[in-house]
């Protein structure tokens, strides 16, 4: 005789779980105002979460459509981690979502005026369907529902703008760039006064060098026993200015850095086996 009642208890048992498993929402008010109404004089519409509201919804061009829930997770107030306010074009399918603004229990509100909504939607020629969605983590389940049918009343002396069209990456129009000559030289001012800078120079170099008491009779001492070294350290100064000067007339880097490297190398190589024979000489006493 106890199975009965044991089998009734664990089937409310049952039940009762399902219901407390499942999403959904209580004291939902649909609104639509103009501004600065405080909600007076618009549409006012209760929303059952079990069956769609039987009459539809228009949406003038200047008010706002104000929805205001209290989210339950079975029986309790709860705020859920997705709750939106879908409007979809029937024809087409697309589909545009406003998120609730909720509160811990569960207590929140959407607002949507014309403005929100994007061109495909404010053009359609159909009621919009518009449905509420209430999910979150966990094994509770979701709730997803038609709610209302929502007409749209455009404002026929601004009718929406089609918006402009995406930028799509393909072959564009061939540009020519014309760039200006590009100069070989510098300015013929500037070369000319430098040029006479360096030869007012030399006056002075050999004037120092006569002060500090230059013995030119080295010289030929210093070729007589290093002539190859001596020549070819004074050949490779007077090669290096000359690629100074073409680099500065007609030659670009390529070209003056590969002859300016084989010039150093031989400078020094040249330049230390002539100082080498300078020191013997000086290390015999003669200066």
């Amino acid at each position: 005789m106890r199975l009965p009642s044991t089998l009734a208890v664990a089937a409310l048992s049952f039940s009762s779980a399902c219901l407390a498993a499942s999403w959904s929402f209580d004291d939902a008010t649909l609104t639509v105002s103009s501004k600065g109404s405080g909600g007076d004089g618009g549409v006012k519409e209760k929303l059952s979460p079990n069956s769609p509201s039987s009459k539809a919804i228009t949406l003038p061009a200047v008010d706002t459509l104000k929805i205001v829930l209290t989210a339950t997770e079975g029986s309790t107030g709860k705020r859920p981690h997705q709750a939106f306010l879908t409007l979809q074009e029937p024809t087409t399918g697309l589909e545009e979502s406003f998120p609730f603004s909720l509160k811990e229990n569960g207590k929140g509100k959407v607002e949507v005026t014309q403005k929100d909504l994007p061109y495909q939607l404010l053009t359609s020629k159909s009621p919009l369907k518009a449905s509420l969605i209430l999910a979150s983590f966990g094994s509770s389940t979701p709730y997803a529902s038609h709610a209302f049918d929502l007409t749209l009343q455009l404002d026929t002396t601004a009718p929406p703008t089609a918006p402009t069209a995406p930028e799509r990456y393909t072959p564009k129009p061939v540009i020519n760039h014309i760039f200006k000559v590009q100069e070989t030289s510098g300015p013929r001012v500037i070369s000319f006064f430098f040029t006479i800078a360096v030869l007012a120079m030399l006056p002075v170099l050999f004037g120092a060098w006569a002060l500090l008491g230059a013995n030119v009779d080295h010289l030929g001492k210093a070729f007589g026993s290093a002539p190859i070294a001596h020549g070819l350290f004074l050949g490779s100064v007077l090669a290096m200015e000359g690629v100074f000067f073409m680099y500065y007339t007609s030659w670009n880097l390529f070209q003056m850095l590969p002859v300016a490297g084989v010039v150093g190398t031989v400078a020094y190589i040249s330049g230390s086996r002539a100082l080498t024979e300078v020191q013997e000489r000086r290390m015999a006493g003669e200066r």
